[in-house]
């Protein structure tokens, strides 16, 4: 068995994924938490890895490739002349293992220590508090023998 890539209809991911676990087709779907901020206040909400695509896992002998077109949310099965695309389990594994190690990593969380690594502070260990937009974030410091709440770019942050 191989893993292919199957093209679904703008915004019918998730509808094409259902309709496919229905037909008992075995498929991944990666998404990743990607932060916003809407009114502001940050919020984070699941994304597509691959806007527009997703997995399946089938033999090329499977009678049900004649009915993967006709799946609702599906537009068509990625290939080249018209002969579908296989996908290395490898490369499918190392998609897993890289979503799974992006989650158990996580972003900085309040009270993590931090290294400021650039402006006025570079070098200075500090406590991240909290996130102040999307480019900014406030960290406490130890400066003149008080400690000082301080907004810097998010970039600035190193854990």
């Amino acid at each position: 068995m191989s893993w292919y890539v199957l093209q679904h209809k703008p915004a019918q991911g998730d509808r094409a994924l259902a309709h496919l676990q229905n037909q008992d087709v075995a498929c991944f779907f990666p998404k990743v938490s990607v932060e916003q901020i809407k009114a502001g206040k940050r919020t984070s909400r699941l994304e597509p890895l691959f806007p527009g695509y997703l997995f399946v896992h089938l033999e090329p002998t499977d009678p049900m490739w004649s009915k993967l077109r006709s799946t609702r949310g599906v537009l068509r099965v990625v290939g080249f002349r018209n002969k579908p695309a296989a996908i290395s389990d490898d490369v499918i594994a190392q998609i897993k293992r890289s979503l799974d190690a992006v989650e158990q990593q996580g972003g900085i969380r309040p009270g993590q220590a931090v290294r400021l690594s650039e402006g006025p502070f570079d070098g200075v260990e500090a406590i991240f508090q909290s996130y102040d937009g999307e480019e900014r974030a406030i960290v406490l410091i130890n400066f003149m023998q008080k400690q000082q709440f301080v907004k810097v770019a998010v970039s600035a942050l190193k854990p």
